[in-house]
């Protein structure tokens, strides 16, 4: 496939697990070796396409960045598939917790497979709350699908609420819609709040503060499949060097500044 032809794929891929889109994109773009000035043009399409993902704002930024863009675009795709934070969460969940996921996210449901014993409430979001269940039962695991309408009476009922990030700033993190309120829910009833932050997920604060202008753009706020968690809201970050305090874990980023993914592009 020529690599234009896979960008396009690419960028028009949606509900992807994160480490594919990255290592999809990542091939892709080490495809334009032989035409190296479409290379800023592609990243702008592809976070344009995909805004609300922390990974490939990474991954493009790293790339733009670079000396050598196409060996940095290899060694993101090493990078995300080697994803340490799925063992960490494994390591620090409680032992056979009432765990509160929301939606179908990619580590917090891979950390809790692994571990085995957490029973889990997974909060209905955008259809994927019962697909979910039907795997983790798969795995011999007890999991319940939970209505948006229930969901104080599930974190009242759980141990532990996990909200995944699919792109993190100082003030906060943006996860699929519904977590503001499962978070916001737990901080009166005393349930703890973890953040997962995952490889490649922590940006700058220019390009966060781009990333959430473009979520947003043109759409009501309560109309959004992704919303902010505030800072205030969380108790503790899990992310690829285990377990940190918020404020610590959010203050730093994973890549440098990109300018050129500022500005949009031409088409």
């Amino acid at each position: 496939m020529h690599p234009i032809e896979r960008l396009r794929y690419v960028a028009r891929a949606s509900g992807a697990d994160q480490r594919v889109l990255v290592r999809e994109t990542a091939e892709a773009l080490r495809g334009l070796r032989l035409d190296p000035s479409g290379l800023v043009s592609a990243c702008r399409r592809i976070v344009e396409r995909h805004p609300a993902s922390g990974p490939l704002w990474w991954l493009c930024a790293r790339v733009l960045t670079s000396p050598e863009p196409f060996e940095e675009a290899r060694r993101c795709s090493f990078e995300i598939e080697d994803e340490p934070t799925v063992e960490q969460l494994v390591g620090l969940l409680p032992d056979e917790a009432t765990v509160l996921l929301v939606g179908w996210p990619d580590l917090a449901s891979e950390a809790v497979a692994q571990r085995g014993d957490p029973y889990v409430l997974v909060a209905e979001v955008h259809g994927e709350a019962g697909h979910l269940v039907r795997r983790l039962e798969r795995c011999d695991m007890e999991a319940r699908e939970v209505p948006l309408s229930g969901l104080g009476s599930a974190v009242a009922a759980c141990d532990l609420v996990l909200v995944e990030a699919t792109a993190s700033g100082p003030d906060g993190v943006l996860c699929v819609a519904g977590s503001r309120s499962a978070a916001a829910l737990a901080r009166t009833t005393g349930v703890p709040v973890w953040a997962v932050v995952g490889v490649g997920r922590r940006l700058p604060e220019r390009l966060w503060y781009s990333l959430l202008e473009r979520v947003g753009q043109g759409v009501d706020p309560w109309e959004l499949d992704d919303e902010v968690v505030p800072i205030e809201l969380i108790d503790r970050v899990i992310g690829p060097g285990g377990d940190t305090d918020p404020a610590a874990a959010l203050a730093g980023s994973d890549c440098p500044m990109a300018p050129e993914l500022l500005r949009s592009s031409a088409m």
